[in-house]
């Protein structure tokens, strides 16, 4: 039957299975927006406060649920508010559609008003774009869309429409969700040189990042550790596929990894790298970088293999496939030295964690472990509380864990718990710190005109805290514009968007307000007051080497 392009969008969406997408209308999508009111039975749409706040919020969606997001804007600034967004997707390998709206084809390229050549801004951002200018075409775009975003390695794919197209007419008729394309599949040698390398390590460490989740290879994970006596570290995007309390999972290493991960991957004689890119965070030094060990890294994308470090076997295909191959081909063994290694190495870590009475980050989130269920997800924003949540926080699920690694995104945070809150419907917890959150507060509007049961726990010292700290230990305490002397009563400001707040200072404080704030439904803010001079501890220094890892540090307060 004849459909508008409006209507064939909204058709198409639903044909892929969508059932929630975020945004925010303008004159340019219209039309899109008219049809979404006439469907508003079939699709949901999530009215963001700003357009990077919506690109945020479908980014949420996805990594809690494993379903594409989506997000609509319209043309020019709303189409340019999405690139932090998209990039944020690109860099983390998240699939999500963006579809913006432009000014009618016969007015491209003559500096129309709202006007921006957006398909050319997001070419270096996005795994495919497309600037649609026939209708007839506009079908197949989506359809195709979606197919690039979720297959091989995932990422983004934008669809720029103008008005025109979403005004004309033309033929529509459902069809089939497209297959993903197929994985290339690694070949035997492979699979026997990587046993090989196995059979013979005395001390392995599996290393998992978000391919590793991507590619559904969680209990996988743990029964390889189990078989061949060996240890579980991930990066940032590895955590949640492991829970926290598995013996064998020593949790992230890198600049700000636990002491004992870290240590083990450098003592490994063996390193198994599931779906993760080796960056300069993890990594440190590259020249130095386990250099004891063999690699064999597996990853889907062919680009990733000995990028950033040259591995001793690359592994390139459909991660399941070969993952099953290895993990049903090893042979079982006991590894009793490593293992002792090991355990000492957890004792270590163990006995430098400082008791106090006072509230810090570590004791308030001990009390959020002690408090959510094991289907609460855990968002952050950037900086020095990503890292202490990385540290900190027990997950027990798989997809628990919403954070920005590869971009570093600030102001990422409260888009994204919304979009988990809503896709999940499973309570959600932001950690953030004052900075990040001061940058799309306004997502609190958000929050609370859609009920998204998002508690947000502001660690605030007052600073850009990771920055800061860097400047003391780096450029000799030169705190230049790190300081930054707010008065903002986030207390207040939450009331004034509708939300409940609370400010607390000591640990019994945040205790009770917490208990309380995630039995309630909805969004609830609370603000704690932290020592500024709080370090994200263990460090490595940029450029550094595990030899040079930073455990404790004595700082004066001098400003």
């Amino acid at each position: 039957m004849k459909m508008t392009g409006a209507q064939i969008i909204i058709e198409a969406l639903i044909e892929q299975g969508v059932e929630t997408v975020f945004g925010y209308p303008g004159g340019q999508v219209l039309n899109i927006y008219d049809e979404l009111y006439k469907n508003s039975h079939r699709i949901n749409h999530v009215l963001a406060a700003h357009e990077q706040g919506a690109a945020h919020a479908a980014d949420g969606y996805f990594r809690a649920t494993g379903k594409t997001g989506v997000v609509i804007a319209t043309s020019g600034p709303g189409a340019t508010n999405l690139v932090t967004g998209i990039a944020t997707a690109m860099l983390d390998s998240v699939p999500m559609v963006a579809i913006t709206g432009n000014v009618p084809c016969d007015l491209i390229g003559r500096d129309s008003f709202q006007e921006i050549d957006i398909t050319g801004i997001t070419l270096p951002i996005t795994k495919h774009n497309y600037f649609v200018n026939n209708v007839e075409d506009l079908a197949f775009a989506i359809r195709e869309a979606f197919q690039i975003a979720r297959s091989g390695r995932p990422g983004p794919v934008l669809i720029d429409v103008p008005k025109d197209i979403q005004i004309a007419l033309t033929e529509f008729e459902n069809e089939p969700i497209f297959k993903k394309f197929e994985n290339s599949i690694a070949p035997d040698e492979k699979i026997e040189a990587a046993l090989e390398l196995i059979n013979a390590a005395k001390k392995p460490y599996i290393y998992i990042g978000g391919g590793a989740m991507g590619a559904g290879v969680e209990e996988g994970v743990q029964e390889l550790a189990e078989k061949i006596d060996g240890v579980i570290g991930c990066s940032l995007m590895g955590l949640s596929a492991v829970p926290t309390d598995n013996p064998r999972f020593l949790g992230m290493q890198g600049m700000h990894g636990h002491y004992a991960s870290s240590m083990a991957q450098n003592n490994a004689d063996l390193i198994l790298a599931v779906g993760v890119r080796f960056s300069d965070r993890a990594t440190g030094n590259k020249k130095k970088y386990a250099k004891n060990a063999k690699i064999i890294q597996l990853d889907i994308d062919f680009a990733e293999i000995n990028k950033n470090i040259n591995v001793d076997l690359g592994i390139y295909g459909d991660i399941h496939d070969a993952f099953g191959k290895i993990a049903k081909g090893v042979k079982e063994k006991k590894n009793p030295e490593w293992m002792e290694f090991v355990k000492g190495l957890i004792e270590k870590e163990e006995s430098s964690y400082i008791k106090t009475d006072k509230l810090t980050p570590k004791t308030a989130i001990d009390i959020i472990n002690d408090t959510t269920t094991p289907e609460t997800v855990i968002a952050t924003d950037v900086g020095q509380h990503q890292m202490w949540a990385a540290q900190y926080v027990n997950f027990k699920k798989s997809r628990k864990f919403v954070s920005s690694g590869g971009l570093g995104t600030m102001g990422f945070g409260l888009g994204a718990a919304i979009g988990a809150a809503i896709g999940s419907n499973c309570p959600t917890v932001l950690i953030t710190g004052d900075g990040s959150f001061g940058m799309n507060l306004n997502e609190l509007a958000t929050a609370v005109s859609t009920n998204a049961n998002v508690k947000i726990v502001i660690f605030n010292n007052g600073v850009l805290g990771m920055v800061r700290q860097w400047q003391t230990l780096f450029y000799n305490k030169h705190y230049s514009s790190t300081t930054l002397a707010r008065k903002t009563d986030f207390v207040k400001l939450a009331e004034a968007f509708g939300a409940d707040g609370y400010r607390v200072s000591t640990p019994e404080e945040f205790s009770k307000v917490f208990k309380t704030a995630f039995e309630k439904d909805g969004p609830v803010l609370i603000d704690c007051a932290i020592d500024k001079d709080e370090f994200v501890l263990p460090m490595l220094p940029p450029g550094g080497s595990i030899d040079d890892i930073i455990v404790e540090k004595e700082v004066d307060s001098d400003e």
